[in-house]
């Protein structure tokens, strides 16, 4: 049995469609709430699915629980209310890693590119307790899921017991289907496409920065079945422990990523640029590179999956039919 917090989320729900793929029983946690989440689960039922106001009485009962895929976080890198995103993000996750210790369950969460900050002091997953101590994350989301990576990283740097497998896995910019609940934390790529698909052009950020041309800014875009693939991996190679980023380890343009969606879609490549919302300054990531080679010694396989075949299948075998989830 494997439990999914964020298992009606985005990646979530990806994970959760791969495990139901693979015949294992799964327990998701999450709510549902009134933005169609439950369409996230529609083809594939959990065993079990449990509120997560209700997750320690679950534990409680001391379910055979064979590893925790903790996701479930205060994702939205907007976000304002300390108290809970410290609360969702930082106390929720020690409590599961600590019941997971007990129980010799093994316990892989999320973290975040964002904890890297505006990338000055680069991107390499060393997760040290110096390297960590050098981040610089700009926003709320991204402190909390740093502070977590510090508490483990203490942990185990004092030899402190642990699940007999832990990894923490830094997503960069995921894109693909069952994110339509996000509202205005969906994807950069769902967002042009549903500007295009209107009539409209894509429409994207000018540069904040005097040295950056407009479409510039560049991230590593990461299509959400490659991060299923790395999740499946870490489950099914139990030795495996550590920081790891996941990303491609190319970082792509906004405008690229543009350029693609109207190719996937069929229409004329116009791109209109407007000015930056005044909130998003200062806290923009302009450039984002996952380093890879962590993962690899590890001994992680897979090809990454290129920008533009990424977003070929989202739009095409997902945004433009007529049931666009996994």
């Amino acid at each position: 049995m494997i439990m999914v917090t964020g298992g009606a989320g985005f990646i979530g729900s990806n994970l959760h469609a791969a495990l139901v793929g693979r015949d294992t029983e799964t327990v998701v946690v999450d709510w549902l709430g009134d933005r169609g989440k439950w369409r996230n689960l529609a083809r594939h039922p959990p065993a079990r699915l449990i509120a997560p106001e209700a997750l320690d009485d679950f534990l409680d009962m001391h379910p055979p629980i064979e590893a925790m895929v903790h996701l479930g976080a205060i994702s939205d890198t907007t976000a304002t209310d300390g108290d809970l995103a410290w609360a969702t993000n930082v106390e929720l996750g020690l409590r599961l890693w600590r019941w997971c210790t007990t129980r010799g369950v093994r316990f892989l969460y999320a973290s975040s590119a964002a904890t890297y900050g505006n990338g000055s002091a680069g991107f390499d997953d060393d997760g040290s307790l110096a390297a960590l101590a050098r981040l610089r994350p700009l926003n709320l989301y991204g402190w909390t899921k740093h502070a977590f990576d510090q508490r483990v990283a203490r942990m185990v740097a004092a030899g402190e017991a642990r699940p007999p497998q832990w990894a923490g896995l830094k997503f960069f910019n995921v894109f693909g289907p069952n994110e339509y609940h996000k509202g205005s934390m969906v994807s950069v790529v769902k967002v042009k496409y549903d500007e295009v698909a209107a009539g409209k052009p894509p429409r994207l950020y000018q540069s904040d920065q005097v040295d950056l041309a407009d479409g510039a800014q560049a991230r590593d875009f990461i299509w959400v079945g490659d991060v299923v693939d790395v999740l499946l991996w870490l489950l099914d190679d139990p030795a495996v422990s550590g920081l790891f980023n996941v990303g491609t380890g190319r970082a792509r343009t906004y405008l690229d990523l543009a350029h693609a969606v109207c190719d996937a879609a069929g229409r004329p490549r116009a791109v209109e640029f407007v000015e930056m919302p005044e909130q998003l300054r200062g806290q923009y990531q302009s450039f984002t590179e996952a380093s890879t080679a962590r993962l690899r010694a590890a001994g992680f396989p897979g090809q990454f999956t290129p920008l533009e075949d990424g977003i070929r299948r989202y739009v095409q075998d997902h945004l433009s039919q007529p049931d666009p989830y996994v």
